[in-house]
């Protein structure tokens, strides 16, 4: 029985190849994303925590590193105790910057007419 051009044994063997080269091994469908997956939400008093923890952290070692070397202990050198306290006055200096943008932004919020 013909219907419109392609009979029924046509289109049972169109589906026949299509079936067969989908179960290829190695094939697979291209994948659409249709939505970015949501980004971690991260609360800015985490990260503030975060940071500030991290500078403490930094400055405790460089003062224990300080300690041990005053103390003659032979397992810190100069040149390290040297860079931990550079490093934990960078971190330092950074966070004194940092919370001097973050209060003048604070002045500038509340200064604006509304």
């Amino acid at each position: 029985m013909k219907t419109g051009g392609i009979d029924g044994s046509q289109i049972q063997a169109m589906i026949a190849q299509l079936k067969a080269h989908a179960t290829r091994p190695g094939l697979t469908p291209p994948v659409i994303k249709t939505e970015a997956p949501p980004a971690a939400r991260v609360e800015f008093s985490d990260a503030l925590k975060n940071a500030l923890d991290g500078v403490n952290t930094s400055q405790v070692q460089a003062d224990d590193m300080g300690k041990k070397f005053a103390m003659g202990d032979d397992s810190v050198n100069l040149s390290d105790m040297m860079i931990s306290m550079q490093k934990a006055s960078i971190n330092f200096q950074a966070t004194i910057q940092v919370r001097n943008k973050l209060v003048s932004a604070y002045h500038d919020i509340m200064n604006m007419q509304v």
